[in-house]
């Protein structure tokens, strides 16, 4: 026992010993701002009653949001280094846990770091949830180069993760009447088919067969958090240019039988790793069939992001490779015989990346296959020349795939893909599995 109680100190003391925050040089010290945030730090930790804490936390925000990139990293390093548990109050709870096993909330609370309790102080702050949100992405502009400020990042994603659960969010769908900072937004944000001005964005919200819901919550109001964009067809489609285009005719009404999910983008980079986008899909779904009743199939339409760097790798599709570069500056990949081989060859190497080419924690190497998948998707189809853009060329070659929803297999397949890192995929995509299986991490 008291050996395990002396690796628990251990471990829940600060990991970022060895980066203990030095005390600056005169210089750092005359710039004054890491300095006065961490005696506002310090003083927000003490406060007692709660206008004092709203005050201390608006301070420390605001000097904070005014100060300059340095100082800000300065800062961060400080919550990594010197805002861990406290050890004597860590050391007396487990002397006390070590005679009174009941004792073990008081342990549990003990070994919270304190930088974690500041974030929630901090969050009293008017616009405090707002601030902290861009608070994390310097966190994580800067965590790759100093690994300590990974204990801070997990001090963010433990309350992001609480805060923005499913039942603070609430569902909106953004239409032609979304007030225009929202919308302005909603051009901004979106990561997988560019926005190309107002006309492109009331193209893909005013007609009565697209749709865009999003996610917001009550601190954020005029924030979204993801959206996704939706396309009514009478069929699951397998390009992307045709949903976008210019010109097009509206489906009637009756003649709506698939909902296809084209886009998904995630808007707040301070959010990375919270999850809400398996919530927004099956939430739409749910409003779709209330308003739609006609509708019977849901399927993404989704970019492959990672294939052609994963096909560069694969030494037997060198040949494809230079076919591919070589024709897209010619006609050949609008008919014929070649067409037609370097189609099948394609969609069988994209079968290959998405049912074989694994991680190093074994799971498929794609993200957005992993996103889906886990969210009880079945891989359905893997389309040939899908998207046109510039940006299709460079990930995938153009290819796109349709992941299905089944709304009858959704939570089993949850269950295989989590348990297993299955990817369930529909026949007409195994059969085009060809060739020794890979796994190119």
């Amino acid at each position: 026992m008291k050996r395990f109680l002396s690796e628990l100190l251990e471990a829940v003391t600060d990991r970022g010993r060895a980066f203990r925050h030095r005390r600056p040089s005169k210089a750092r010290l005359d710039e004054g701002a890491p300095l006065a945030l961490a005696d506002l730090a310090g003083e927000l930790l003490s406060v007692r009653g709660e206008a004092s804490g709203v005050e201390t936390a608006r301070k420390l925000l605001d000097l904070y949001g005014g100060a300059i990139e340095s100082q800000r990293q300065e800062f961060l390093q400080l919550l990594s280094d010197s805002f861990g548990p406290d050890r004597g109050r860590v050391e007396a709870a487990i002397e006390r846990y070590g005679s009174q096993p009941e004792a073990i909330e008081e342990l549990h609370a003990a070994t919270e770091p304190r930088r974690q309790e500041l974030l929630r102080r901090l969050n009293l702050a008017p616009g405090g949830t707002a601030a902290l949100v861009r608070m994390r992405e310097d966190v994580l502009r800067h965590v790759a180069k100093h690994p300590p400020l990974q204990v801070v990042d997990a001090a963010f994603l433990h309350l992001f993760s609480s805060w923005f659960n499913r039942g603070f969010l609430v569902l909106n769908r953004i239409d032609w009447t979304t007030p225009a900072n929202i919308l302005e937004k909603i051009i901004r944000y979106e990561a997988v088919h560019e926005i190309k001005g107002w006309d492109d964005l009331r193209r893909r919200l005013e007609p009565d067969d697209r749709r865009c819901f999003a996610f917001f919550h009550p601190q954020l109001a005029d924030e979204p958090l993801i959206f996704v964009e939706v396309a009514l067809t009478d069929c699951i489609p397998s390009s992307v240019d045709a949903l976008l285009s210019e010109v097009r005719h509206v489906l009637p009404r009756e003649r709506m039988n698939t909902a296809v999910f084209y886009s998904i983008s995630n808007c707040q980079k301070g959010l990375e790793r919270v999850t809400f986008g398996s919530f927004l899909i099956k939430q739409v779904v749910k409003e779709l069939k209330v308003s739609n009743s006609s509708l019977t199939t849901f399927v993404t339409l989704s970019p492959i992001p990672g294939f052609r760097k994963w096909l560069s790798q694969i030494p037997d599709a060198r040949s494809l490779i230079e076919q591919l570069e070589a024709a897209k500056t010619s006609a050949t990949l609008q008919g014929g015989v070649q067409t037609s081989r370097l189609r099948a060859e394609l969609r069988s190497f994209v079968a290959r990346y998405l049912l074989s080419g694994k991680d190093a924690r074994g799971r498929p190497l794609d993200p957005v296959a992993r996103f889906h998948l886990s969210n009880g998707a079945r891989l359905e189809r893997i389309n040939w020349l899908a998207d046109g853009s510039s940006r299709g060329w460079v990930q995938s070659y153009g290819a796109m795939v349709n992941y299905r929803y089944e709304l009858s297999e959704i939570n089993m397949n949850h269950e295989r893909y989590a348990q297993d890192d299955e990817v369930i995929a529909s026949d007409e995509v195994r059969g085009l599995l060809t060739g020794p299986a890979l796994a190119v991490a």
